[in-house]
């Protein structure tokens, strides 16, 4: 019997687990097995609401396991550190608890075909201070790392009559660095309705620091523009052209020599692969540790090793990038499923080509500004207000479905509007 095993179950490697269950697992035509270093699965586009505590995670996280067997594959906790193509089996560390002692010894795993979806880490380009005193939102961990900051903060000025501001710098004006910006005003408005009457948007300085001379570089100017302008009237100092170069335990140091105050850092300035994929046995790697693939999704050394999500370093027709984006990790994870399909039948792959069906950014309950592309829009559209948010909270939805089909989804849905009268809309703890 074929053994499937998937690397990592963001957006992308769960989708195709769950189809690879549903066709082959459960019917025993072929063994399907996914490996992630965490037991949950949440869509990261969400960290930055999880981060302020607009979204619970615990509500709204998957448990792999359950998943596992409500779709016909099994499910390993462990990180990969190591790979045998020869061998074909990849090793599995040891899963420790939080004294240090070994629940699950160190392991390894047979495949037959494998593919890697362990996604990307924040890229601090070796700057300075970053890491020991900057929060990278690239896990629900550091999210919540982040909250706990941002409620002590709120809590030592609300008591604290002396200190006028907590100070927020946010690196990286990406789509993470501007929804969490708006997100943060959200979160302020939000508590003055438990306990925190003297706290408002005046009280809170987040500076949204972008080395580029525009805030979502990858987006149209147009859809720059207007977020660049909705933040503005939020309050948020957006710093553009601006490039850090140390951190410390006060703040940021700029090029210019600039110094940016701050109780709290996040660090959203950009992306890499796990920095142990270079040390992955004759698989070709980029400079920022992403897998060189070839069209049909494997990797240019072995037919038997695909790669998705923002791990693949894809080229497209026209000799650019695919993006590290969530509809590519979807994208991604349809197209490998039917080439492994094809390849279990002997059949032609098929290459990937990637669809952009336009960006959105939302910027908490204020606006949500972006674009549309596509048959339906002939061309790109620009769109905002009510009709992006409705399209923005679609993207979730069409996640879910693809994971629980349109029933349960729909059910989620209902408990979510329960959810939402019964519980505060801020976790506070």
């Amino acid at each position: 019997m074929t053994r499937i095993v998937i690397v990592g179950g963001g957006a992308g490697g769960l989708e195709l687990a769950t189809k690879l269950g549903r066709k082959l697992g459960r019917k025993q035509l072929a063994t399907v097995t996914l490996v992630d270093r965490k037991s949950s699965h949440l869509w990261k586009p969400l960290l930055h609401e999880v981060a302020t505590g607009s979204l619970d995670a615990g509500v709204d996280a998957l448990s792999y396991r359950a998943h596992a067997r409500n779709h016909g594959f099994d499910f390993q906790l462990g990180s990969m550190d190591g790979l045998d193509r020869n061998l074909k089996t990849i090793t599995l560390s040891p899963v420790l608890d939080k004294s240090g002692e070994v629940l699950v010894a160190a392991r390894e795993v047979e495949y037959d075909i494998l593919v890697l979806a362990f996604g990307s880490t924040s890229n601090d380009f070796n700057t300075p201070g970053v890491r020991e005193h900057c929060i990278f939102l690239d896990s629900p961990e550091q999210a919540h790392r982040f909250r706990t900051k941002m409620n002590n903060q709120f809590l030592k000025l609300h008591a604290n009559k002396e200190q006028k501001t907590v100070n927020i710098a946010i690196v990286g004006a990406g789509a993470t660095g501007v929804e969490l910006s708006a997100e943060l005003h959200n979160a302020v408005k939000e508590l003055r309705n438990y306990g925190f009457g003297d706290l408002d948007s005046s009280r809170l300085n987040v500076n949204l620091v972008e080395a580029g001379e525009r805030i979502l570089p990858a987006l149209p100017p147009r859809i720059s523009s207007a977020a660049h302008s909705e933040l503005m009237k939020l309050g948020v100092n957006v710093m553009t052209q601006t490039m850090v170069t140390k951190a410390d335990v006060s703040g940021l140091t700029t090029k210019d020599g600039a110094h940016i105050d701050a109780d709290i850092m996040v660090w959203a300035a950009g992306i890499k692969g796990p920095d142990f994929v270079k040390e992955l046995v004759g698989l070709e790697s980029n400079r920022i540790n992403q897998l060189v693939v070839k069209p049909t999704l494997q990797t240019t050394e072995d037919d038997d090793v695909y790669v998705i999500g923002d791990l693949a370093c894809c080229v497209q027709m026209d000799g650019s990038f695919v993006p590290p984006r969530a509809q590519a990790a979807h994208q991604m994870a349809s197209c490998c499923y039917r080439n492994i399909m094809a390849q279990l039948q002997e059949k032609p792959l098929k290459d990937y080509v990637y669809k952009d069906h336009g960006s959105l950014v939302s910027l908490s309950r204020f606006s949500t500004v972006g674009s549309l592309m596509g048959n339906l829009t002939k061309g790109s559209m620009m769109v905002e207000g009510r009709m992006a948010r409705i399209v923005y909270v679609s993207l979730y939805r069409m996640h879910q479905i693809a994971l629980h089909g349109a029933f349960k989804t729909g059910l989620m849905m209902l408990v979510g509007r329960i959810n939402r009268v019964l519980r505060p809309n801020l976790k506070l703890h």
